[in-house]
């Protein structure tokens, strides 16, 4: 199968850099499986681990079955939602420009086919059940189809692959003129290499050899940035998580267990055999036995108690026979376990996965409250916790740069090597929590407003109004030349009163506060007619 399924961007020939050769391979950060051409292709894919026999198949299994646990699925709940935020009204993630250096014009159809993206992955209701997929299963692929009789209309649709049915595979020529095994030539340059897609609808498992190559180009690929040590396979952010959330897991099952089997009274039955033979004696034991026992067992799949007296268990009564001489028949009670109520243990779990997962052990609380605003209120957990989300956002943003790169080079907004160079400049901005970011910022704002009243009697002494503005209010250039050239308009229009106009009032109030009474003629005994004359 020489040719792949799909289409691939072609870069211009011309003005291409010179490469020196290398005698590395290059870097992949997308656990693309090496093979080497020809021979037959299912002896060179080994998409398994000889170390611990888990696939990728194995592992995204794992990670969807650790997902149902109740802990882990609440924890999983709590970062998609810290990620992923938004309103009605608004878009959960937007394109920000403002550190592009591009015309408004190439701005403006970047912002255009931005939309168009979030638009064909229906990202305004999907957004957080694509993060949460992304997030479990550490990769996400698309297809990417574009109508080839018409490629400069971009992208038409976008499909969802599951990560089970693909994998990535660079394809290595192996050297046929091999001299001698020091021929620099050969040993030292790596060579040729070719990436392509491998899927198969039947899911890829082992040495897989039947799957249809697709271009690179045509696939979205995006992971979690998190590699084994070996590089040969992704993983996703549970995969730390594996043993904790199994030890939580047996932990619970076998204390239930313990709660069922210890927490009822056992009895001892002495039954009175006689002088019956063994056979007979034991025979009669039994009968006794069927009739009275009640036989529960606790079903650790399902979590439910059933009657069945087909199996043993710690639930079960003592039968003992009583040979002829002793007391007779006797029924004693063995006492419940003790202690029953300690679950420290099974807080101790809980805490060690949610550590696993980078969530705050106080999420755990049901009753616990989160205070916003005050740094002094703010824990360091919380702190973290947002900073691991921002790196998940920054890792998730590449399905939006390999997608609108794709959907402006189809399109002939931006070449290869123009997006090479504006790709750096362009971000995503996700839409925080409004709620917590309103309260955030009218905290830090009443901080800023008191230090600015603290300050404001040393201001022109040791303190410039400039320097208060930018350095403690936090003002940026634009926003004060913004807000400056605002409040001249408004005091051109008589809506505030000029702080220069209101500065020299205030100091010739002051003056004349300051300036000794003039005296009372009548008081003094001067008449007031030589006081109007002028003679005083």
């Amino acid at each position: 199968m020489s040719q792949l399924f799909g289409y691939s961007i072609e870069r211009k020939k011309k003005g291409l850099k010179a490469v020196g050769p290398s005698f590395v391979t290059k870097d992949t950060d997308d656990a693309a499986q090496p093979i080497v051409a020809g021979g037959y292709f299912g002896q060179y894919v080994d998409l398994g681990d000889a170390a611990n026999k888990a696939s990728d198949v194995d592992l995204i299994g794992r990670y969807r079955e650790m997902s149902l646990h109740p802990e882990v699925d609440q924890a999983i709940g709590d970062i998609v939602n810290e990620a992923i935020a938004g309103d009605l009204d608004d878009h959960p993630v937007d394109v920000e420009l403002s550190n592009l250096q591009a015309s408004e014009s190439v701005k403006k159809r970047i912002r255009e086919e931005f939309n168009n993206v979030l638009s064909l992955l229906n990202f305004d209701q999907k957004a957080y059940d694509i993060f949460r997929r992304w997030y479990i299963d550490g990769r996400l692929f698309y297809h990417k189809m574009i109508n080839p009789d018409n490629p400069q209309e971009g992208m038409t649709e976008l499909r969802y692959i599951d990560p089970r049915k693909i994998k990535k595979v660079i394809e290595y020529d192996k050297p046929k003129d091999r001299v001698s095994p020091a021929d620099p030539e050969v040993n030292t340059l790596v060579p040729k290499s070719v990436e392509y897609f491998i899927y198969s609808p039947k899911g890829l498992r082992g040495y897989e050899n039947r799957g249809i190559k697709i271009a690179p180009d045509a696939i979205c690929f995006v992971h979690s940035g998190q590699l084994d040590m070996q590089r040969n396979y992704v993983l996703s952010h549970l995969h730390k998580a594996i043993k904790a959330t199994n030890q939580l897991r047996m932990i619970e099952d076998s204390l239930v267990i313990y709660r069922m089997s210890r927490a009822p009274e056992r009895r001892i039955f002495y039954i009175d055999v006689g002088n019956l033979p063994k056979q007979k004696a034991e025979q009669y034991l039994r009968e006794v036995m069927s009739r009275y026992r009640n036989k529960l067992v606790y079903n650790a799949d399902t979590g439910e108690i059933r009657d069945d007296k087909k199996f043993m268990s710690m639930l079960e009564d003592f039968w003992l026979p009583r040979r002829e001489g002793g007391r007779g028949t006797e029924i004693s009670t063995l006492p419940g376990g003790q202690n029953l109520g300690e679950l420290e243990d099974i807080k101790y779990f809980q805490k060690k996965l949610y550590r696993a997962l980078n969530v705050p052990e106080s999420r755990l609380e049901s009753d616990s409250s989160f205070n916003v605003g005050r740094s002094a209120e703010i824990t360091r957990d919380e702190v973290k916790f947002q900073k691991f989300i921002a790196r998940l956002r920054k890792k998730f943003s590449d399905l939006f740069n390999d997608l609108l790169k794709t959907q402006l080079v189809l399109k002939g907004v931006v070449t290869l090597e123009e997006w090479d160079e504006i790709s750096e400049h362009i971000q995503y901005d996700f839409v925080a929590d409004n709620y917590f970011s309103e309260l955030k910022e009218q905290e830090i704002m009443n901080e800023r407003m008191a230090l600015v009243a603290q300050m404001d009697p040393f201001a022109g002494k040791y303190f410039s109004l400039e320097y208060m503005r930018r350095q403690i209010l936090r003002q940026t250039d634009e926003e004060f030349n913004e807000i400056q050239n605002q409040m001249d308009t408004e005091i051109q229009e008589g809506k505030l009163v000029d702080p220069v106009e209101m500065q020299k009032l205030e100091v010739a109030q002051m003056e004349m506060s300051l300036m000794p009474p003039e005296p009372d003629p009548a008081e003094a005994g001067i008449s007031p007619a030589d006081y109007k004359k002028g003679d005083i």
